[in-house]
């Protein structure tokens, strides 16, 4: 992923202002380490850090239409800017850049060409015509962004919350799948799918459907000129996305460049059963697999510079995500600059064990959707900035817009866990891979269990974390927690020791509030908590506390957090699957 950074109509076109802006935009150089680009029109710029992945050799940006009186600093991938060009055959290319069309594809068709964009990107569009601009973020949030404004009257752009919260009076998250104009002063959204408005889909589930979708979204992810490879756990989705991506990538122009052997990577704690699991996948599909060790005191030194990269005190994020910063760096040692991740299909399925519980289809439903528009604050944010610390790419198919569609168009009351029935978690897509003459998967692969972080990835670096907190983290000060902090109230001493760590990075009023909180067990969302009345004293981030769900649950044990107002019960830890990620329990 790229780092873009933009300020625009600062009233200050002076040196010393382009020295700032040049200074902001080298804090996102770990996101762009290939290239800087900065221009300036008047009082207003835009600053660019590259990461190379498509056309490397002359995509540097900004990037400019013909005449030059457009100007864009994008972040992303624009999976269907082939197609794109042939709508375009009165336009000059400068680049073969995948987001070179975004400024002549405003010429034609003005902001509402944003919707034509099949991809993932955060950009910055500059009409110096009329000085007039545009934002948008893409439809999801897999791509980053913050939007700040200056007591001068300017409006900031950047990829990450550290390019403008020392210089604006407020800030926060752009919204995924919005627009930003300055005619209008104001956003709008341009992302309008059917699930959004969270009625009830009556498609029947087709499994032949549902597998083209997906392995469509996998080959347009394989657009790349650099050398690239798959994130593995041996889990269901990352293993899902090595298959579909090892069975296709002969046919593919990345294949015929760098070779038709895929590589896989996974991370974990030393005798991990999931690394075991992740190598057992890698040899059946053949791919050169590559396994890094780390320790507790391993992870543990990384997490400050984990929260300052990540920007959040969400304390599942941070967990989920330091084993990952230290995958990512790993992975770019070996000059492989873009991954492909399974973020997403949990959201997309009701594949957390917590959705055992639905009470009906309908539930089931909202739930998911809920899931999918948080995304960007959780899942998203991690697999983004977690990789991009290194100047690595991640990608994830599950998170394809047409995909999305055709999963979430499919009547729920086949997403519906019945045990009766034997239809486990994320059934219909194992389903939709379950061939018996050309097999994606080995079946006890293909039907296992869903296993989250804490789980999955093994509890003895949590309890690391947690010892480690307990260290640094006196019952004293829990004492004041809500008077030290009273927004999202920290009620562990872990998540206690990360807020103090945040808000040294980010001592802004704007940063606190651009991390959510809300009761949570297992993943869900607070409105899921009701869906059973053992859940309400069981307030934990392990999937094993979806009583009666997990095959190893916890016993019935008193609450987590006691005598504590609900109102600040805002910061229970949430659940997330990390692929390629496996530690030792």
């Amino acid at each position: 992923m790229c780092g873009i950074l933009a300020v625009l109509g600062c009233s200050d076109d002076s040196q010393a202002k382009r020295v700032r802006v040049l200074e902001l935009s080298r804090r996102l150089k770990h996101r762009g380490p290939d290239w800087s680009g900065l221009y300036q029109h008047r009082d207003s710029y835009l600053a660019h850090q590259r990461l190379a992945i498509v056309d490397p050799a002359s995509g540097d940006q900004p990037l400019f239409n013909e005449d030059k009186s457009v100007a864009v600093t994008v972040n992303g991938e624009i999976y269907n800017h082939e197609e794109l060009r042939k709508k375009l055959v009165n336009h000059k290319f400068r680049t073969g850049s995948d987001c070179d069309v975004i400024a002549h594809l405003y010429e034609e068709y003005g902001e509402d060409f944003v919707d034509m964009l099949d991809g993932i990107f955060s950009f910055v569009l500059l009409d110096t015509r009329d000085n007039s601009f545009i934002v948008a973020r893409d439809a999801i949030g897999v791509t980053s962004l913050y939007i700040g404004w200056g007591l001068d009257g300017s409006v900031w752009i950047s990829s990450e919350m550290k390019g403008l919260n020392d210089d604006c009076e407020h800030f926060e998250t752009f919204r995924p799948g919005h627009l930003y104009t300055s005619k209008s002063r104001g956003f709008r959204r341009w992302y309008n799918p059917p699930w959004f408005s969270e009625s009830i889909p009556s498609v029947p589930y087709d499994p032949l459907v549902l597998r083209r979708a997906f392995e469509n979204a996998v080959i347009k992810r394989l657009m790349t000129d650099v050398p690239f490879g798959v994130l593995l756990s041996g889990g269901l989705d990352s293993s899902l996305v090595a298959s579909i991506t090892a069975r296709y990538l002969a046919y593919t122009e990345s294949g015929k460049q760098w070779g038709s052997q895929l590589h896989s990577f996974c991370v974990g704690l030393e005798g991990s059963p999931d690394l075991k699991a992740a190598k057992e996948v890698a040899d059946y599909l053949g791919t050169v697999h590559h396994e890094f060790h780390f320790t507790v005191q391993d992870g543990i030194d990384a997490i400050e510079d984990v929260i300052y990269h990540i920007e959040t005190y969400d304390v599942t994020t941070i967990r989920a995500s330091t084993p990952m910063f230290l995958m990512s760096r790993k992975i770019k040692s070996l000059g492989v600059k873009m991954v492909i991740s399974g973020e997403g299909s949990d959201e997309n399925f009701g594949g957390y064990l917590y959705f055992h519980k639905a009470p009906n289809k309908e539930e089931l439903h909202r739930e998911t959707c809920h899931k999918i528009k948080a995304l960007h604050q959780y899942d998203c944010l991690r697999a983004n900035k977690a990789t991009s610390a290194w100047g690595l790419e991640a990608r994830v198919p599950f998170l394809d817009i047409e995909f999305i569609n055709a999963a979430m168009s499919i009547d729920p009351e086949s997403k519906m866990i019945k045990k009766d029935q034997g239809r486990i978690e994320k059934w219909i897509l194992r389903k939709a891979f379950d061939d018996e003459e050309r097999p994606y998967l080995p079946k006890h692969i293909l039907y296992r269990q869903k296993e989250q972080f804490s789980d999955g990835v093994g509890y003895s670096w949590i309890d690391g974390l947690k010892a480690h907190a307990a260290k640094n983290v006196t019952d004293k000060m829990m004492l004041n927690a809500s008077y030290i902090f009273p927004h999202n109230t920290p009620t562990t001493k872990e998540a206690y020791y990360y807020r103090m760590i945040f808000e040294r990075f980010f001592p802004q009023n704007s940063a606190r509030l651009t991390v959510p909180g809300g009761a949570s067990v297992a993943c869900s969302t607070a409105k899921a908590v009701e869906w059973d009345v053992a859940w309400k004293n069981n307030l934990d981030p392990s999937g094993r506390a979806a009583l009666g769900v997990h095959l190893s649950a916890y016993d019935a044990e008193p609450p987590l957090i006691s005598n504590v107002p609900s109102k600040v019960i805002d910061s229970i830890p949430r659940m997330v699957e990390v692929p390629g990620v496996a530690i030792h329990t």
